[in-house]
This record gives C-alpha cells, sequence and structure tokens, in this order.
C-alpha cells in the first residue's frame, strides 16, 4: 500500500492506501476541507487484506491532540452490529433459536401484551418496546439488571411483530440480555472472548479503564440557522410522551462522553472502536463467515443475516422508510423524500451493517468481500448517514467496478 501523509486545516490525513482505493482517500481529505471533519479514521478490507487505513485530524479540540493511529471513540449504534453478530454466533452454533419465542430463554420478559414475542422480533425492531414509557432513574443506563427488570416490566408500543419501529437504545437491553442468558456471559465479555479477541480488534461493549485515554470525546451537531427539520426531531421537540423523545430522552443517564458510560455494557449505543475495529469486526462476515482461522457464523447463518426481514414506508420511531435485516440496516435510500426526511445509508443490496449517530457506519459486502469501517467524533446531522460517510461509502464501491446508486442500491454497469 502506499503510505498517505497530507495536510489538512486542522492536522493531518495519515495512513496508507492502495491505488485502486485512492479515492477513498481524496475524500477522506474533502471531509476535513470541505465537510467539517474534525476527527476520523476510514477503513476497508478487500478480499482478507486491508487496502485502507487512514486517520487524521483533531481527537481532542480542547488541548489540540491529534487524531491518532490507535485513538477510539464511541460509535453509537455501529455498536447494535455488534450485539446482533453475538446473537449470531450463538444461532450458528445452535445454542439461540431466532424464531423461537423470547420467553424460551427470558420467561420474564413474556408478559403484559408480549408473551408471543420472538426472537426475530427482537432483531428486527418488531417486538414493540423501542423505548421506556416509565421514567428511568438517572444513572440507571449502567446497571443493567435494573434495565432488563424495567424492560422485562414495560407493556409494548404495539402488538409484537405487527409493525417495526427502531429501537434506539433498547435493542442493547433486548438482544443483548437473550445473548447473556443463552452464553452464560455478559454481553460485553462474550463479545470480548468470541468475537473481538479471535479477530484482534479493538472495539469494547463496556471499554476498559486503561483504554479511555485514547477515546476521543464525542462533539454534538449544531444546527444552523435555516437547517430543515424532520418529523422524527419535530416529535422530540413538541411531544415529551412520543416514542421518539422517550427513545431519545429517557434512557437513564445515557451520556456519550461519560467514563461510567463507557465501562457499562451498552449494547444500543456505547461500543468504543475505530474504523479499523468496524471494519475488522465485519471482514470475516464478507468472507464467508471465516477469516484467519476464526470462524463467527456458518454460511447458512450469514445468508440468513444478510436477508431483509422487515421493510416499511414509516418505521414508528424514524418516521421514515427503514429496512432491517435480522439485527442490521439494509440500504435506504430516502434521497427523493421532503426536505429535512432524506435520511439514508447507500450500499449495495448484499451489503448489511449499522451506522450510529452523527454518521459512523460498519457494513459488509459478502458479494464483494468487502468490510468497511468509518468513525469521527463530530457528530453530523440527521438519523443516518451524512455527507461524510456516505461519500467514503461510495468511493469504496466506485474502487470496486460500481457505477450507480441511483436505483437506491450500489450496481454495475
Amino acid at each position: 500500500m502506499e503510505k498517505i501523509e497530507r495536510n489538512v486545516p486542522n492536522g493531518k490525513v495519515e495512513g496508507s492506501c492502495e491505488a485502486a482505493f485512492m479515492g477513498v482517500a481524496d475524500e477522506f481529505e474533502r471531509n476535513f476541507r470541505e465537510r467539517d471533519e474534525v476527527g476520523a479514521s476510514v477503513c476497508i478490507r478487500h478480499e482478507g487484506r486491508t487496502v485502507v487505513d487512514l486517520w487524521g485530524g483533531i481527537a481532542r479540540p480542547a488541548d489540540g491532540t491529534p487524531w491518532q493511529r490507535d485513538t477510539v471513540s464511541i460509535v453509537f449504534s455501529c455498536t447494535k452490529g455488534a450485539v446482533a453478530l453475538c446473537a449470531h454466533v450463538l444461532a450458528s452454533r445452535g445454542k439461540l433459536d431466532v424464531d423461537a419465542p423470547v420467553a424460551s430463554y427470558w420467561p420474564e420478559f413474556a408478559r403484559k401484551g408480549k408473551e408471543y414475542a420472538t426472537v426475530r422480533m427482537m432483531l428486527d425492531h418488531s417486538v414493540g418496546v423501542p423505548a421506556f414509557k416509565t421514567p428511568l432513574r438517572p444513572g440507571g443506563c449502567t446497571d443493567w439488571d435494573y434495565m432488563v427488570e424495567m424492560l422485562a416490566d414495560e407493556e409494548p408500543f404495539w402488538f409484537p411483530g405487527t409493525r417495526n419501529g427502531y429501537h434506539m437504545i433498547n435493542f442493547g437491553w433486548t438482544v443483548g440480555e437473550l445473548v447473556r442468558r443463552v452464553s452464560g456471559q455478559s454481553l460485553g465479555s462474550f463479545f470480548r472472548d468470541e468475537i473481538a479477541g479471535p479477530l484482534g480488534i479493538e472495539f469494547w461493549i463496556g471499554t476498559p479503564e486503561e483504554v479511555e485515554p485514547r477515546v476521543a470525546p464525542m462533539m454534538m451537531h449544531a444546527p444552523k440557522p435555516g437547517d430543515p427539520i424532520g418529523e422524527f426531531m419535530m416529535k422530540i421537540m413538541t411531544d415529551p410522551r412520543s416514542t421518539q423523545a422517550l427513545s431519545l430522552l429517557n434512557t437513564g443517564g445515557f451520556d456519550p462522553n461519560s467514563r461510567a458510560c463507557h465501562a457499562a455494557e451498552i449494547g444500543g449505543g456505547g461500543g468504543i472502536s475505530n474504523a479499523r475495529g468496524l471494519a475488522g469486526m465485519y471482514a470475516p462476515l464478507a468472507c464467508g463467515g471465516e477469516l484467519g482461522g476464526v470462524r463467527l457464523v456458518d454460511r447458512a447463518q450469514l445468508a440468513r443475516m444478510g436477508e431483509v426481514s422487515v421493510a416499511t414506508n414509516e418505521d414508528a420511531t424514524l418516521l421514515i422508510p427503514t429496512r432491517f435485516s435480522l439485527g442490521f440496516m439494509k440500504s435506504m435510500d430516502n434521497r427523493r423524500r421532503p426536505r429535512g426526511d432524506r435520511d439514508s445509508a447507500i450500499l449495495s443490496s448484499a451489503a448489511f451493517g449499522h451506522v450510529g449517530a452523527g454518521g459512523s457506519i460498519g457494513f459488509a459486502d459478502p458479494e464483494l468481500g468487502m468490510s468497511f469501517g468509518y468513525s469521527m467524533n463530530r457528530m453530523g446531522p440527521g438519523i443516518m448517514l451524512n455527507e461524510r460517510g456516505q461519500s467514503l461509502v461510495d468511493a469504496a464501491y466506485r474502487a470496486v467496478g460500481f457505477s450507480s446508486n441511483q436505483s437506491g442500491v450500489w450496481t454495475r454497469s
């Protein structure tokens, strides 16, 4: 690979990149020059080898600390992909049946209208508990037992399986508790021992204290005057009892820059990693379920991971069209919707993965043998990808011979 070192307004872009993927390096540089990137990393693996590994900018604007090769940050809902993968690993081993009733594993959950909930419904966001109606105590999100007990006691927003709505923070408690009960390990421990450790990646659900000095603080998005406001944000601003407001604000005190939240195993959005970790996690899934002697899932389970399980014209939480497989996002193209509701994440039809709040993303494309990761420390607008992340995804697909995403997915000529 060619060594990269380019000056940008707030530091340098460094790393390495194969010639065929140089368009990704160019877009990464443009993010700093034209799209207000502060600190970020991007990594791509193709057929098992690393073809892009770049980082740059500033990790800590308060003191000017540069984003270095080993800088990590919170990747928000990219963590859901890690949680879903834990469940699929157990399913591939015959320990978890995705079509079984949740009651088979978690009997306390199967009450108050949730008696017929299935594992599949938890994975594809149709189980009906996208938020807590009951006010949570401050700091509750760092207490696993408290959160799952409260969740089991909730009445669903809809009869499980009849519609889908993004489970913004609760996905980590629903699927995560299944992982804990089936494996006998905490969610973070299982992920460490069965996935991150064997793959040699830096990705934590429950980050050790010694890693904390490397964590880049997250900067919230600051809307500009005149920016469009979508229905999701409008609901948060105008209706405190809405699913949207409860999902974002009634979380038990989740704080993306809190050491306590980094240490806790918050599977809905508390994982810490970087682009290398995200691409590394998805790399075996891009290569038939196995890479470097580490098999995560068999080919049958891998096929199931990429199949659309639910699709809707209006997600009950996000209020936009969404498409999910079992625990992963599929390509979503909302570019032609009204101004303010155009949140999209455009991949190929075979790809599956997950975006994180503010614009991070990790995904696998099994047809191409390609995995991708992007992380940053300044959140962008919207609830899917923004221009920074999508431009990198687009450049990656162009590098492997794809020519258009006008159909809503990336395709060849």
